[in-house]
């Protein structure tokens, strides 16, 4: 559920996303497009932490949100 409502919301959201990792480019936000996996795969990569570690940081930026 929590999924639908970012998709829905994901040109909004996108600068909140920005401003937590600010080492995302544009073109990592757009192409996420709320998309978990592909979020976490550009955390992992622009920040070199475990793929884990990225899925936790997005299940607790989704908290934030609620």
């Amino acid at each position: 559920m929590i999924q639908d409502m970012i998709r829905s919301k994901w040109s909004s959201l996108s600068d909140r996303l920005q401003t937590k990792w600010n080492k995302l480019t544009d073109d990592d936000v757009k192409r996420s497009d709320g998309d978990r996996h592909y979020l976490a795969g550009r955390l992992q990569e622009r920040y070199g932490i475990a793929m884990e570690k990225a899925r936790v940081e997005i299940k607790e930026f989704e908290r934030a949100l609620r």
